[in-house]
Formats: C-alpha cells, structure tokens, sequence
C-alpha cells in the first residue's frame, strides 16, 4: 500500500515525538540513578528514531526514482520534528553518562 505525502509526514511526527518524549523520560530516569529505565527508554528512542527514518527513506526512494512531491508545510514540520528528536536523543545519550559518572 503506498501512503501520501500527507500520512507519511504524520508517520514521521509521531515517530519522532515518541523519540523525543523516550529519551526525556530517560535523562529524568538517569537523573534519579535509575540507569536500567533510563537504558530501556534510549532503547525506545532509537526505536522510534528507526521508524520514522523508515517513512522518510520511502520519501527519498520516491525522489530519486522521478516520483518525488512538492515538499509541504507539513511535511517541513515533520522533518523538524524528527531532527529535533535526533537531538534531543544524542543529548539524552552525553547526559545520561554523566549522571552515570557521578
């Protein structure tokens, strides 16, 4: 089944938001010297990263096979989104070895 442009972009937005609330819940867990929840939630975070990579390499299949679309308003808010929680999950990750060497 091939997906629009439209349901692709939210495929993105909500993968990376699941990304970035994991890894904040995980720097909150490392905070509290919980490193076994914080490990779980980066584990998640990369899982949610993965998938959303995984709707905007269909994107990229699609440009550079001559199918590509119009970028929208949309889906530059979802490649934001996912830039953002690539951010805040390598972030999460330096943070987290701090708590760790305290």
């Amino acid at each position: 089944m091939t997906l629009t442009l439209e349901e692709i972009s939210f495929h993105i937005i909500l993968h990376a938001g699941n990304a970035r609330s994991s890894a904040m819940e995980a720097m909150q867990s490392a905070k509290k010297k919980q490193f076994d929840i914080a490990e779980n939630k980066m584990a998640e975070a990369a899982d949610e990263v993965h998938k959303a990579h995984h709707y905007q390499t269909q994107l990229l299949q699609k440009e550079a096979s001559g199918e590509g679309e119009n970028p929208t308003i949309l889906l530059i808010h979802a490649q934001d989104h996912l830039m953002n929680a690539i951010t805040v999950k390598e972030l999460a990750q330096e943070i987290i070895e701090i708590h760790q060497n305290r």
